[in-house]
């Protein structure tokens, strides 16, 4: 009997859940980026870190209630969640916990998703939860996961599982899935060699989110068979769904616009060409993805900032930046930028040019220098008169270019040092 999914039914569900980020990757595809960070705090679009995104959809779903795991060089991203997440109220409920590779089980560290619940398996148990909505950290996407946990529970399932469409010839970077006529799962491949079309549309396959409904006790259930057996790589796309899809009832759930019905906008930031991409789409003039929707804003932790300020106006040196976002604390002093994004406490010195660029916070860019199509990361120093993103093969004596040949410029590649180590 299909169940009524009025406001109040759905906003019971959500407090009867409790979301789990997964934050413990290497984002070693990041290169440089993940050095020293996590790839869940890569900051992404100006002001923001990529864990905010998913952080974000569960406070603006209704959702208090959430840990974050972590494992590699998450320093960055625990900083980040103690200064901007801590306006949780524990006499209501509501909370954000950390809950780091403790070695709670054996001494290892997480070896995969599945292990990672199984760790804490004592912690998920305490907070009772109906639910558990398992959320990978390092995806950009804008979504109320409400109506997706009231159709896990109307369809009667056992684990429900985001999904979206891709194109065929890309699909093999995901958990592809087969669905019947009810949007009940088939079969499930992680990253498939020839992954199988939707039915119907020989061009398109049903990806995986890395977004997971549970009932309770059903995810008790698994994790502790998969911890129980020696073959498993104690992973949910590799070993747990598609053990239980043949005797459980697992169900996709297609991740749409509200109010087109169309796709909806999510992106996989996971390499520098996406990382770049992906920022740029945002200086667009209607992006996929508004971040000025008030209706769904994105929480973080920001620093009291002056505003961004632009100056000289001189015929041959002029402050100016065009097509582009800038953040607080950006001086453009007779310089220009096109098309690029420039996070906090950005210096653009005279006569330099930044085109079609990332600029992470803290960096200073020298006179006269000119940089196009570059990923700057913070605290970067560009010296007076460097030429980034002009010469492939000089860039790559110095700097990481990636295939789509977006320069990669880390502190270190200068012999600049943030972080020592002796």
């Amino acid at each position: 009997m299909p169940v009524k999914m009025t406001p109040r039914f759905v906003s019971r569900i959500t407090r009867d859940t409790l979301a789990l980020i997964l934050a413990g990757g290497s984002g070693t595809r990041l290169k440089g980026l993940t050095r020293w960070r996590s790839k869940p705090s890569v900051p992404f679009g100006g002001k923001f870190r990529i864990i905010d995104f998913p952080l974000s959809n569960c406070v603006n779903s209704g959702i208090r209630r959430m840990g974050v795991l972590t494992q590699y060089k998450s320093h960055s991203l625990i900083r980040h969640l103690q200064h901007g997440w801590n306006f949780f109220r524990g006499e209501m409920g509501e909370f954000i916990e950390i809950l780091p590779a403790q070695q709670r089980i054996d001494a290892g560290w997480y070896a995969g998703t599945a292990d990672a619940l199984y760790q804490n398996l004592d912690i998920i148990r305490l907070h009772q939860p109906e639910y558990v909505l398992v959320l990978a950290g390092d995806h950009i996407y804008q979504m109320d996961y409400g109506p997706m946990l009231a159709y896990h529970v109307e369809q009667g399932a056992d684990v429900t599982i985001g999904c979206f469409e891709v194109p065929l010839e890309t699909a093999r970077s995901f958990g592809v899935m087969g669905i019947d006529d009810e949007w009940k799962v088939t079969n499930f491949r992680e990253k498939p060699a020839d992954p199988d079309p939707i039915p119907g549309r020989k061009n398109e396959a049903l990806a995986s989110m890395g977004i997971y409904v549970f009932n309770r006790e059903f995810l008790y259930e698994q994790l502790i068979s998969d911890a129980d057996n020696p073959e498993s790589s104690r992973d949910f796309g590799k070993d747990v769904i598609p053990n239980i899809i043949n005797k459980c009832n697992v169900y996709a759930y297609p991740f749409r616009d509200p109010e087109t019905g169309k796709q909806a906008y999510w992106r996989d930031v996971g390499t520098i060409d996406a990382y770049w991409a992906a920022n740029m789409e945002l200086i667009g003039v209607t992006p996929e993805l508004n971040l000025y929707n008030t209706e769904w804003p994105i929480w973080t932790y920001q620093a009291q900032l002056p505003p961004a300020k632009f100056i000289f106006d001189d015929p041959d040196r002029r402050g100016m930046a065009v097509d582009s976002m800038v953040s607080g604390g950006c001086i453009i002093s007779g310089a220009q930028v096109h098309h690029s994004l420039l996070f906090s406490n950005v210096y653009v010195n005279s006569h330099a040019r930044v085109d079609d660029s990332v600029v992470l916070p803290d960096v200073t860019i020298g006179r006269h220098a000119k940089i196009r199509r570059a990923v700057i990361d913070k605290g970067v120093v560009i010296p007076e008169g460097m030429v980034i993103g002009e010469d492939p093969v000089e860039d790559a004596k110095r700097f990481h270019v990636s295939e789509g040949g977006i320069v990669l410029v880390c502190p270190e590649m200068l012999g600049q040092s943030l972080h020592h180590v002796r």
